[in-house]
């Protein structure tokens, strides 16, 4: 097995379908796709993406039309495989079949069943970075389903995720990595918590916000308004918890006002792959209060960089929250320069490239 890429690779990175890059519809994975790309080009390789219209990227973009694809979050396990009528999935496919003699490689970033039964059909190899744990038996099986055909053509970001999986021991690892001259470092904090992500049930924003009220320490909130009913439930359950909605902010806006945190808190109800924010708030020396599940409980070190609370406790929210004086806002940002940078995550992709073709058995 090769260690190394021999030489520089043509590299096709087909985005999530469930929204246009820049939207926040994808959640994590539209910074994650930005943050692989940029490692990548620094590593001398060549980079286009395909994604939904309207989609906004650093790097040469082809926008493919097309309704988009339902999100798998909520479906259930025995959820049925569905598309909508002109699936912007199955037109970003046809677009990558046509043109993928241009290609070294491709990279899928769609958590859909459609990426992963087309890969035999595929004269170049096909990388599919899993976004979510084990949502679905169907999903599963067709991932499967192509770890038996292709060993070393999945990837995902955490341990935690890995595990949600039975052939979680076959996925490769990768972690994340990030542009960190891009966060700033804020050593006075400002005395309010902030919570990040997508405004939906799984992502656990009421238990945040119930230690909120019980604190009455003020909690900014950004991220996309998924699910209007789901927040305004929330509202109605904790009527005096001082929380404000911030709105979705791109990179630049959201570590400035991320950084002036005195602490971030994840709270998801599922099992989170990795967690991106949990990077963007330590890059910016902001510790992180988490959920001892999924992948933040990777990302943060206990007592060093924040606190891991038992799944599921408001108390141990608010105990911690009482705490949070004592980690070090510069052990934070340490932490990040350390393990999640371009660079790093750059030699962990070139791994999973090097290995991946050198078991294709596809014409070159």
């Amino acid at each position: 097995m090769m260690s190394s890429l021999e030489r520089p690779l043509r590299v096709l990175l087909l985005s999530t379908s469930v929204g246009a890059l820049g939207s926040g519809l994808g959640g994590g994975v539209e910074l994650t796709l930005h943050n692989l790309a940029q490692a990548l080009s620094l590593k001398g390789h060549t980079i286009k993406i395909v994604a939904p219209a309207g989609s906004i990227a650093h790097f040469p973009l082809v926008e493919i039309e097309g309704t988009l694809q339902p999100t798998a979050q909520n479906e259930g396990r025995t959820a049925a495989i569905a598309m909508p009528a002109n699936a912007v999935l199955a037109n970003m496919w046809v677009y990558a079949h046509q043109v993928q003699a241009q290609y070294d490689l491709l990279v899928n970033f769609a958590y859909d069943w459609l990426p992963f039964y087309l890969t035999p059909f595929f004269d170049r190899p096909i990388a599919h970075l899993v976004s979510m744990g084990s949502l679905t038996d169907a999903m599963d099986a067709i991932i499967a389903q192509t770890i038996a055909q292709f060993p070393n053509t999945v990837g995902v970001h955490s341990q935690a995720q890995a595990a949600t999986f039975s052939f979680g021991a076959e996925c490769r690892v990768l972690g994340n990595g990030f542009d960190l001259s891009l966060y700033q470092f804020c050593p006075q904090p400002k005395p309010y918590l902030a919570w990040v992500g997508r405004l939906a049930p799984e992502k656990g924003l009421e238990d945040s916000v119930a230690a909120a009220q019980i604190t009455q320490k003020p909690l900014k909130i950004w991220g996309v308004l998924q699910d209007h009913t789901y927040w305004q439930h929330i509202q109605q359950q904790y009527p005096t918890a001082p929380v404000t909605y911030e709105g979705f902010l791109p990179t630049e806006q959201l570590q400035n006002a991320l950084g002036k945190c005195q602490a971030l808190l994840m709270t998801p109800h599922w099992v989170e792959a990795f967690g991106n924010v949990a990077i963007e708030a330590l890059a910016c020396g902001v510790p992180v209060i988490a959920y001892r599940r999924g992948g933040p409980a990777e990302v943060v070190q206990n007592g060093k960089t924040g606190w891991l609370v038992e799944p599921d406790s408001i108390s141990g929210l608010v105990d911690a929250i009482a705490r949070i004086d004592q980690i070090n806002r510069y052990t934070c940002r340490q932490q990040t320069e350390a393990t999640y940078s371009l660079a790093a995550m750059g030699d962990r992709l070139e791994q999973w490239f090097a290995a991946l073709l050198s078991q294709s058995v596809r014409p070159a």
